[in-house]
């Protein structure tokens, strides 16, 4: 068995300027940014969401800019699997965590849980 929930939002950005780009959207969305430690810093910016429901994080890409969402779950490969027979397929491994592709075309990510409270009591146990 294993769980998963909806981690957040990843707002990608192709854009050469992080910092105005993550001050348009913590703007937005009226969520302070964060600038992570270290070469995380050069490429993402935690936007804090007041709830502490949802991660929300804008990153420098390459690609067309566009939204994706990350999935969070206790044992990644299970989950990878579990998306898997529902018709998704695995793209890219980075790091700990696999991109996916949905039938539909989105792209989306299945992470490790993140540092949100709650994960327990807010999660799907899967068979």
């Amino acid at each position: 068995m294993h769980r998963s929930k909806l981690a957040g939002f990843i707002i990608d950005c192709q854009t050469g300027d992080l910092p105005g780009a993550a001050q348009f959207w913590g703007a937005a969305l009226g969520m302070p940014g964060q600038v992570l430690p270290g070469t995380e810093g050069e490429k993402y910016v935690r936007l804090l969401d007041p709830s502490e429901a949802l991660h929300v994080e804008v990153q420098m890409v390459s690609h067309p800019s566009r939204v994706h969402l990350d999935i969070e779950s206790d044992d990644i490969e299970a989950e990878v699997r579990r998306l898997e027979a529902l018709g998704a397929r695995r793209l890219q491994q980075v790091q700990t965590w696999w991109v996916m592709e949905a039938p539909t075309g989105h792209r989306f990510c299945v992470v490790a849980v993140q540092d949100s409270p709650g994960f327990e009591s807010r999660s799907t146990r899967w068979p």
